[in-house]
C-alpha cells in the first residue's frame, strides 16, 4: 500500500476510534525503540508471519531517518540455509533482554509455546506489544496491545499499514534543510487526495 492509498485510507476513516488508536500505538512503539537505541524483534505465529509489517517498517525506518523502527524478523521456520535476515529463529526470543521491543503480530490466538517465550522476554525486561486480537493471554501480558477484533471493516493487514504509516511520521523532525523525500511524498499525496477547486 503505497502513501497516497494510506492516505485514502485514513481519509476514510476520519471520524472514526481506527485513527487515534493507530497512532497512539505507532507512538508506544516508536517511542520504545527510539529511546533504548534500537532491538525491535517482530514475530508472528507458525501459522501467520507478519512479512508485510517488516518490510514497511524497514521502509518506514529509511523515510523517516528513524533507522530504530527496522526490525528483526523472527521466523519459526527459519533455517541457517536462508538468507540472513530471514534466518532468525524462535531462539532469539530467548535472548530477548531489557532495553529490546518485542512485537507480536496474530491473526488468532497465539499458542503456548510462543505465549511462553512472550512471557519470559518480558521477564528478561523487553517490552512486549501486541497488535491482533483485544483479548486472551498476550493481551494480558503486553505493554500494551492494539486489538483488531474479528467483524470489522478493517482486517489486520490494513490496521499493519496505519501503524507503519504512523510510526514513520511521528519521527523527530530533522533539522532545517533540504525537506525530506517523505515530506515531499506526503505532501504530493495530501495534493492528490484533496477535492477539486470549487468553480463558481
Amino acid at each position: 500500500m503505497d502513501a497516497v492509498r494510506v492516505a485514502l485510507l485514513r481519509e476514510v476513516l476520519a471520524g472514526t476510534e481506527w485513527l487515534g488508536a493507530t497512532r497512539r500505538f505507532a507512538g508506544v512503539l516508536r517511542g520504545s525503540v527510539v529511546s533504548h537505541g534500537g532491538g525491535l524483534l517482530l514475530v508472528g505465529t507458525p501459522e501467520y508471519e507478519p512479512w508485510h509489517l517488516a518490510a514497511h517498517l524497514v521502509d518506514e525506518a529509511a523515510w523517516s531517518g528513524t533507522p530504530e523502527l527496522a526490525p528483526t524478523l523472527v521466523r519459526h521456520d527459519a533455517r541457517p540455509s536462508d538468507p540472513a535476515h530471514l534466518s532468525v529463529g524462535p531462539g532469539r526470543l530467548a535472548a530477548a533482554r531489557r532495553g529490546e521491543t518485542l512485537l507480536v503480530v496474530s491473526l488468532d490466538r497465539p499458542g503456548a509455546p510462543l505465549l511462553e517465550q512472550v512471557h519470559d522476554a518480558r521477564r528478561a525486561g523487553a517490552t512486549v506489544l501486541s497488535l491482533g486480537p483485544g483479548e486472551g493471554e498476550l493481551a494480558a501480558m503486553a505493554h500494551e496491545s492494539l486489538a483488531v477484533p474479528e467483524g470489522t471493516d478493517l482486517d489486520l493487514d490494513t490496521v499493519q499499514h496505519l501503524v507503519s504509516a504512523a510510526a514513520g511520521e511521528n519521527a523527530v523532525p530533522t533539522p532545517r534543510g533540504r525537506r525530506r523525500f517523505r515530506d515531499r511524498l506526503s505532501r504530493l499525496a495530501d495534493q492528490l487526495t484533496a477535492p477539486p477547486p470549487a468553480r463558481w
